[in-house]
């Protein structure tokens, strides 16, 4: 009985808020490598705050960004399948703060836990959902519309909590990366936001809900 209810008071949130055996909090600047592709792969990673990206890169050099992770993601779960190398490469596209979890200490709370299996369940059904609708975007969508709901996802839009308007700078190199389109493409994309007034830069990129206008338009 004792064990149950310490399983129901388990506090997920607070778990993942500060440092302990086998948890670390790393602070990371913009740019900073929290690992590369190939690196050995022996932990789970959290955001608590900050965005980073994953990238890949082709044997003949193109880079391609996979995913952009904010306050609240996982990363690096690969492992916890049996990967034993990383497959991408994690980098702050901010200032970061992140907790490093020991492979070990994972699996242990996934199975002594229930309240952590449940955050960290509902975290990969929603990147498995995430991927999808990527795909689909990458399929059937313009690159035009496929930008739009980037920043629309750098925003936070559709996500719990109040959406951030004001973006982190953020390059015209990288946004190409993760549409998979030109910077010139992109350069005019961004000058026509800008001008039905779905944008504003205002000591950082402001993006108003009516840019999903873009995304809806047929």
């Amino acid at each position: 009985m004792g064990i149950g209810k310490n399983r129901v008071s388990f506090d997920a949130a607070g778990f993942l808020a500060k440092a302990g055996a086998g948890k670390t909090i790393v602070a990371c600047q913009k740019g900073h490598v929290v690992f590369g592709q190939s690196d050995p792969a022996g932990a789970v990673y959290y955001v608590q705050k900050g965005k980073l990206k994953l990238s890949v890169i082709s044997h003949n050099g193109k880079e391609a960004v996979v995913a952009i992770l904010g306050a609240g993601d996982f990363f690096g779960e690969g492992c916890l399948a049996g990967q034993d190398l990383r497959m991408s490469t994690a980098t702050a596209m901010t200032e970061c703060a992140i907790v490093r979890l020991e492979k070990s200490v994972v699996t242990r709370m996934l199975r002594d836990q229930p309240a952590f299996a449940e955050l960290f369940l509902k975290h990969l059904l929603s990147r498995n959902i995430r991927i999808e609708e990527d795909l689909v975007d990458q399929l059937f969508n313009s690159s035009e519309k496929r930008l739009a709901r980037v920043l629309l996802l750098l925003a936070n839009f559709g996500k719990e909590g109040k959406p951030e308007t004001v973006l982190p700078k953020i390059s015209q190199e990288t946004l190409a990366e993760i549409v998979g389109t030109t910077r010139s493409r992109v350069s005019l994309f961004m000058n026509r936001f800008r001008k039905l007034g779905y944008i504003k830069y205002n000591g950082g990129l402001e993006v108003h809900s009516s840019l999903l206008n873009v995304v809806l338009h047929d």
